[in-house]
């Protein structure tokens, strides 16, 4: 059995939104959807055969609302970050991995 020890130093808000993730060792993008954000980091669900593991540095596409595009001047927010925990316990029931990134 393995304790795990919280190490968020950040309050973490929920949010259900769509990202794509870059991944360089695939060399494309794989789409899935946040669970919830910090100012460090972002845990995200993908399709369970994406290849990522920890330590894979990747980057997180945030699109926007056409209107948050129109007045910020991007359709989208792009963040960097590093692949610290990959979970599979829901890989059977929901066909998707969940994925903790921290941001650089």
């Amino acid at each position: 059995m393995e304790t795990l020890v919280e190490q968020r130093t950040d309050v973490r808000t929920s949010l259900c939104w769509p990202v794509s993730i870059w991944l360089p060792e695939a060399n494309r993008f794989f789409n899935g959807r946040s669970s919830n954000i910090s100012k460090t980091g972002v845990f995200v669900r993908v399709p369970m055969t994406t290849p990522i593991r920890a330590g894979h540095t990747v980057e997180v596409n945030f699109p926007r609302t056409e209107p948050l595009a129109k007045q910020k001047g991007q359709f989208a927010r792009v963040k960097s970050g590093k692949v610290v925990r990959v979970e599979r316990a829901t890989l059977l029931k929901a066909a998707n991995i969940g994925v903790a990134i921290k941001f650089d």
